[in-house]
């Protein structure tokens, strides 16, 4: 065994039979921001045998005060964070597979992602998403950590399919009341706690330890000095999910979904059709202020003052503007529908 887990397997809860475990386990962490980053070091440094990590997003100067794993070369190159998320991780433990995949996570490609996963860990910044991961998990029978922190609160809880209820029969609602980390702020040391609460009940999952999960949803404000701790107790007798098995966050959405961005002024356009980013550097160069282009995506800043990030599968962010009707209109004006 390797000696980088001796400290690891001192722990008798986990032992070598769990560390064995450990690598035979496959676990996905959907969005590698601030709790990504943490789920990530922790899931990668335990030796899980494969980490897969989904993002469709870059790194922006404005991540670097709690997103981890990444600095400022990662900002200013303007790495997808997946990438510079598996360059960084690979160095720390070269035994496990890590996988990075570059996607906005959908109906369409949700099952595609989860494909041979033991376990989900919640790594979002919204609840629509959330709502899709518990939706899939549950059709699927696989259990979902769940993890939320914005200003100084965090909440979190292990979902398992057939033993617990899902987030659903907790939340009926996938809007947040307008607070997000791009209205009221995130302190990081809220993100450590709440990811490392997901961590941890992960690693009693995957290492078989049943009886010492935690069967309740944890929320907390470490500002405020609060905690609270709410049983799970049985599923919601109406939950479309867990109960009636409609799983409506997986019916097929409109191609040209928008979705607001947590974390700054962000529009996302799902877009129909990918890009050639050569291609698309070429057509926009004359049209725009100035156009950077890497193996991963393309930027545009706009003549307007915002700034256009076009992704190989034809996902487009209008930067510099929360307002869908404006996304729209730029969208339209350099992209067209």
């Amino acid at each position: 065994m390797d000696e980088r887990y001796s400290r690891q397997i001192l722990f008798a809860p986990i032992g070598e039979s769990g560390q064995r475990k450990l690598a035979d386990s496959a676990v996905c962490i959907i969005g590698m921001g601030a709790l990504g980053t943490v789920l990530a070091n922790h899931m990668v440094r335990a030796g899980v045998g494969l980490v897969r990590m989904v993002d469709r997003d870059f790194v922006e100067r404005s991540n670097l005060q709690r997103q981890m794993l990444y600095d400022e070369e990662d900002a200013e190159k303007g790495l997808p964070k997946a990438i510079a998320a598996k360059d960084k991780l690979s160095r720390v433990n070269s035994s496990v597979r890590i996988e990075a995949i570059v996607a906005d996570v959908t109906a369409r490609n949700i099952d595609e992602l989860l494909e041979g996963i033991d376990l989900v860990l919640d790594g979002t910044d919204n609840f629509q998403t959330r709502f899709l991961l518990n939706d899939a998990c549950f059709k699927l029978g696989i259990p979902f950590a769940y993890g939320g922190a914005v200003s100084s609160r965090g909440m979190s809880a292990i979902l398992v399919p057939g033993e617990t209820p899902c987030l659903r029969c907790f939340m009926s609602s996938a809007d947040s009341g307008g607070q997000t980390c791009d209205t009221i702020g995130v302190i990081a040391p809220v993100v450590d706690i709440v990811a490392s609460y997901e961590a941890v009940e992960a690693l009693k999952f995957l290492v078989g330890a049943a009886e010492a999960r935690r069967q309740s949803l944890v929320s907390f404000d470490i500002w405020h000095n609060q905690y609270y701790e709410m049983k799970l107790g049985q599923p919601s007798a109406s939950c479309p999910c867990c109960q009636e098995k409609k799983y409506p966050a997986l019916e097929e959405p409109a191609l040209d979904e928008l979705l607001s961005l947590c974390g700054r002024e962000s529009v996302q356009i799902a877009g129909s059709r990918p890009f050639d980013l050569e291609e698309w550097s070429a057509r926009l160069e004359p049209a725009v202020a100035r156009v950077k282009l890497n193996p991963y995506l393309l930027r545009a800043e706009l003549p307007e003052g915002e700034r256009l990030v076009l992704f190989p599968e034809g996902r487009v962010l209008v930067q510099g503007t929360a307002d869908f009707v404006r996304a729209k209109s730029l969208y339209a004006r350099y992209i067209g529908y």
